[in-house]
């Protein structure tokens, strides 16, 4: 270490005790902003002079004990990560707009996406380069022989390396486990990490092929642009899953409209505010009420920690969708929404039309109506279908109750039930689809049976405790603001105040300067609130990686 390096090393430790001091006092994210906001504009700035102080020696990210905190031990790279948000974009961006022409800014797209993915695991960079290369090639042969029979050996030879490559790193323990389990062996369980994004990538290899073959898509003849569909960071690790021909003119040829990069920046920041802000909070509240790992739980916090974590999982990957169109728009993509209020669903049947809906548009085009659909044996390809569902969201029996769950539930409306909500009243069927999905992802949070069977048992009070709790109470009393805002905002509150903002906005000059300034002052302090959260809290999950 040089000379001058020492002032510099103890000016650290002061700013880094500060942070640490902050950090250890800190409360949930987003509800510690809404109420102690006068402390946090104090440790906010703590932060920031934090990060700024490094920057401005330039060893803002090369600096050994500043870069643990930096890249974070060299995790995935997320949407909501300091480093992508204040470095990685802005950078992109420059080196974006700054290439003169579409092919020129494929090839900044398709550089920062591969080190985009290769951030946390360079090693997986070769077998997604890999997937891009054999169905590059497998859509060629299709092409070329699409009059043929023969074409109909490229897509099978596609669906089975490619579900074959996902078999093998995310199920293979599972059913070795299940194996030895069956037949009392001791075989070794493989312990494959999952690559990220691996089960979205496959499916848009998939819907590719396929569409190639059934004429619903033009074979890309040059290998970059597909490699450019496959990787690209907006989309690569958790969806939407994008159809080839969605984007395949934009691919080719695209601009950028000043008012469509806007709402992307609007859209980015709107779903940060999800992810960061609503998403983070509400899951460290559900993680202490459903741990059941020590004393017996309440009724009010089974039931708050199962709504809790409804409410997490729903702004968590919509928030990243949101964040992924905003990106694309950005750059000049459209990506299909992934989401439509599935909250305010009347029944199942109508949960699943709003609800990550490229995931369950693709097991309708390329499993339940391939299948025979509703023409025959409809019950069974419903089943079929429920259970590859939750399968795909993980090599644990608790996803395939819950797609199994699902489509019992599904069976059930088509037989008779659908029938009978129709002629009630609306709120019978939001009250019967909220209990329905409250229980459904009860079930999708435990990978532990038995902890999955004392939540359902707490949830009706059979650990023989009382109704409610103190601590409980207090929790939920600590974030009750953010709490009902979560709520809120699961209805389509933002359509109605945007479109009375536009509207306003059309009258006069000073109406539309007047809505600009609040919506720019609104986004500002999202962004503002977000970096806060950030910088200050570890807790940062993305729910949909892992799958």
């Amino acid at each position: 270490m040089k000379d001058n390096d020492e002032p510099l090393t103890a000016k650290a430790m002061t700013l880094s005790s500060a942070r640490r001091q902050f950090m250890f006092n800190k409360t949930s994210g987003a509800s510690a902003f809404l109420t102690d906001a006068p402390i946090l504009w104090q440790n906010a700035l703590i932060n920031f002079l934090y990060i700024m102080y490094f920057a401005v020696e330039k060893k803002a990210f090369l600096w050994y004990n500043t870069c643990i905190y930096v890249i974070k031990d060299r995790e995935s790279l997320v949407f909501s990560d300091i480093f992508f948000l204040y470095v990685f974009l802005p950078l992109f961006l420059i080196c974006y707009f700054a290439a003169r022409n579409t092919k020129l800014k494929n090839a900044v797209l398709i550089v920062f996406s591969l080190f985009f993915y290769a951030w946390g695991e360079p090693v997986w960079v070769g077998l997604l380069i890999f997937s891009s290369v054999f169905d590059f090639l497998n859509g060629r042969f299709i092409d070329k022989h699409k009059d043929e029979k023969i074409a109909v050996l490229g897509v099978i030879v596609s669906c089975a390396v490619n579900l074959s490559i996902l078999g093998v790193f995310k199920y293979s323990g599972m059913i070795v486990d299940g194996i030895n389990t069956l037949l009392s062996l001791s075989l070794p369980v493989p312990d494959f990490h999952l690559p990220i994004g691996i089960s979205f990538y496959t499916f848009q290899s998939i819907t590719y092929v396929v569409d190639v073959y059934r004429k619903k898509a033009r074979a890309q003849k040059n290998y970059f642009g597909y490699l450019l569909y496959l990787s690209m960071f907006f989309q690569l690790v958790a969806g939407p899953i994008v159809r080839y021909n969605t984007v395949s003119r934009e691919i080719e040829n695209r601009s950028v409209k000043i008012h469509e990069f806007s709402d992307g920046i609007t859209r980015l920041i709107f779903g940060l505010g999800k992810k960061v802000l609503i998403a983070n909070s509400m899951g460290q509240l559900a993680t202490q009420f459903l741990t059941f790992d020590t004393a017996p739980t309440s009724v009010l916090a089974a039931w708050s920690g199962v709504i809790l974590y409804s409410l997490q999982i729903y702004y968590d990957f919509s928030g990243y969708s949101d964040m992924a169109i905003g990106l694309g728009l950005m750059c000049g993509f459209h990506f299909p929404e992934n989401f439509e209020h599935p909250y305010i669903s009347a029944s199942a049947t109508e949960f699943w039309r709003r609800w990550h809906i490229s995931l369950g548009t693709f097991f309708r085009d390329y499993m339940y109506i391939p299948l025979g659909g509703n023409r025959k044996h409809q019950l069974l390809n419903i089943a079929i279908v429920w259970f590859c569902t939750g399968l795909w969201h993980g090599a644990s029996w608790n996803f395939i109750m819950w797609g199994l769950y699902f489509g019992v539930l599904l069976v059930i409306e088509k037989t008779f039930l659908l029938k009978v909500l129709e002629k009630a009243p609306k709120i019978i069927g939001h009250i019967y689809l909220l209990i329905a999905v409250i229980f459904g992802w009860m079930i999708f949070y435990f990978t532990d049976t038995s902890k999955m069977g004392a939540c359902f048992g707490a949830m009706f009070g059979r650990n023989g405790l009382a109704a409610t709790d103190l601590l409980t109470e207090s929790q939920l009393k600590g974030s009750l603001w953010l709490i009902i805002a979560a709520i809120i905002i699961c209805m389509p509150v933002y359509k109605g105040i945007s479109a009375f903002g536009e509207k306003l906005a059309k009258k006069s000059a000073a109406s539309f300067t007047l809505v600009s300034a609040v919506k720019i002052l609104f986004l500002a302090f999202i962004l503002f609130a977000s970096t806060v959260s950030l910088v200050g809290d570890t807790y940062n999950p993305f729910l949909y990686f892992r799958f």
